[in-house]
């Protein structure tokens, strides 16, 4: 008999990338799995799991608005008759799809999805990739069966007995990067005598760091440091074209071959996402972060600092990023020992397994 499995989360690359990983090797495992994400209409999920090859059912569920504004006040006022209107809709699709197990991995579908399948006895993992814990993982903790981790430091929110960290799931492409150095570069058009810098904000785009780099991006060009700069679809169309034009500057929306530009890359500016930086340090790439405020208890500040500590990155406040980015990028690039001293200390921190430990633990779990 097929096994079936739920997974629910989303909103962003860093929820919805480890997810299709999890469920590409449950995949492998059970070969005959029938899997079914749950998702948050309006948000990326709802195109990018399909074009992964998984079905998907959207929930018209939102976060907490942080912002104050009395639209946001409003939307807030409605969140707990969304939240209780999404379980009810899970609760039919979990009557329908009957689980074996139901999987979160964080976002605005999470909660209720794991929430109601908890409740009907449904076994439950979920999956928290940052340095600090979100809100919805520290609210089902007590609910779920298993919650793997990622970091040390988010042992003291959860229960001991049900916490194991596996790391987190990253793309089976970047995991096992088959092109060159010479290939990638190629790919991109670039010059393989040349130090190359790549940017990428997130898979929505980062204003500060897209406004910090129009800034020095033709200082750039003129000393031979080729760029490889990924938007975000929104920033793309606003960005000046005579910047799109640059000697040795590639300008791009979105990134699909994310290996072609690991292995391109000399030095990466990033946000600090937990997927980013899991990708960053299975990489080996010495990087550097700016850390978006607009997120959760500030987590990626957290995560930022993790790694800086770690003497794997150079931590940029996304406050200061228009007047210390430059210098920090200029002065990572051309020093040689500092490149090989963070790419050391990086893939000491990585932790390739990790899927293959989350599978273990739904394989449990099931039994």
């Amino acid at each position: 008999m097929s096994k079936r499995i739920l997974i629910s989360g989303g909103g962003t690359g860093g929820h919805i990338f480890p997810a299709v990983a999890i469920a590409n090797a449950l995949k492998e495992y059970y070969q005959d799995a029938d899997i079914l994400f749950i998702g948050a209409n309006g948000r990326m999920e709802m195109k990018r799991v399909p074009e992964a090859g998984f079905d998907i059912k959207g929930l018209n569920i939102y976060g907490f608005q942080r912002k104050i504004s009395f639209k946001n006040f409003v939307e807030n006022l409605k969140l707990p008759f969304r939240v209780f209107d999404s379980m009810q809709e899970v609760k039919k699709i979990i009557r329908e799809f009957a689980p074996d197990i139901a999987i979160g991995v964080g976002g605005y579908a999470s909660g209720p999805a794991l929430k109601m399948a908890a409740k009907m006895n449904v076994p439950t993992l979920i999956h928290e990739a940052n340095s600090f814990p979100g809100m919805t993982n520290r609210l089902l903790a007590d609910k779920v069966d298993c919650i793997c981790i990622t970091y040390d430091s988010v042992k003291k929110y959860f229960p001991k007995e049900k916490t194991v960290k596996t790391g987190n799931p990253i793309r089976g492409d970047i995991l096992n990067i088959a092109v060159t150095r010479d290939e990638a570069l190629d790919f991109f058009g670039l010059q393989k005598e040349k130090k190359t810098i790549a940017v990428i904000g997130g898979s929505l785009g980062a204003r500060t760091i897209n406004e910090s780099i129009t800034t020095f991006v033709e200082d750039l060009s003129q000393k031979g440091i080729q760029l490889i700069w990924q938007t975000g679809e929104y920033y793309y169309n606003s960005l000046p074209e005579n910047l799109k034009c640059l000697q040795g500057i590639k300008v791009f929306p979105f990134i699909r071959r994310m290996d072609m530009l690991y292995t391109a890359a000399d030095v990466v500016i990033s946000r600090a996402g937990a997927l980013s930086l899991t990708e960053l340090c299975t990489v080996g790439k010495p990087c550097i972060l700016v850390p978006s405020p607009n997120v959760a208890e500030d987590h990626q500040t957290k995560n930022a600092q993790a790694l800086e500590q770690a003497g794997a990155a150079l931590l940029v406040p996304d406050v200061e990023a228009k007047e210390k980015l430059k210098d920090a990028v200029l002065s990572l690039v051309n020093d040689d020992e500092m490149l090989a001293k963070q790419k050391t200390n990086l893939l000491k921190l990585a932790q390739p397994n990790a899927t293959e430990l989350i599978v273990k633990e739904v394989v449990k779990l099931i039994k």
